[in-house]
């Protein structure tokens, strides 16, 4: 992207600020793991009430960041019963859905809630029941949680989100969301 994605424009705000405020609208605890560049987007986020965790090995992918934040989460939260793990870069999911997750959501259940497009794409956003956690927290990849995804099979339930889980990793995607955020309906 050329500088921190975080830090990219969002309407009035950062990313970053956008992401943290729909995120707290489900009324639940937010995690923010930061890995790149975390010096110059803390300072950006500390107005709101989250927990920043720091991934020192973020070079070595998405999966290290998980099991950071899993690790994060235990810590402050020992009797947490699942993690949600969200994506910066998908910025058009709205509360709704996350909402929509918890509520399919059943403590203690052999289970993983993950997000289902239009077009039958499947994964992030996903929500972990806490049996996962000692999966997750040993991820260190850069495919993330997909391989948990893909050993429990039968244990997944799926949320429609329509075409909201685009995600941007090039400047022209994110552009192309941007336009979408800020066109009228």
């Amino acid at each position: 992207m050329g500088r921190p994605k975080q830090l990219l424009r969002w309407g009035a705000q950062t990313l970053i600020e956008h992401q943290i405020q729909i995120l707290l609208k489900t009324g639940n605890p937010v995690n923010v793991v930061l890995g790149s560049n975390s010096n110059l987007v803390q300072p950006v986020i500390e107005k709101f009430n989250v927990n920043v965790f720091i991934n020192n090995n973020w070079e070595s992918g998405m999966g290290s960041s998980i099991a950071t934040g899993v690790n994060g989460l235990l810590r402050e939260f020992p009797g947490a019963d699942g993690v949600l793990i969200a994506l910066l870069d998908q910025p058009l999911v709205p509360s709704e859905h996350f909402r929509n997750m918890l509520e399919v959501f059943y403590r203690g259940k052999l289970q993983i809630i993950i997000s289902s497009s239009g077009s039958g794409w499947e994964g992030v956003p996903v929500l972990f029941d806490k049996c996962y956690f000692d999966e997750l927290q040993n991820l260190n990849s850069k495919e993330g949680a997909k391989k948990v995804i893909q050993m429990h099979k039968n244990d997944i339930k799926s949320v429609e989100c329509g075409n909201l889980l685009e995600d941007m990793d090039t400047p022209e995607a994110y552009y192309q969301l941007l336009k979408k955020f800020t066109s009228p309906l």
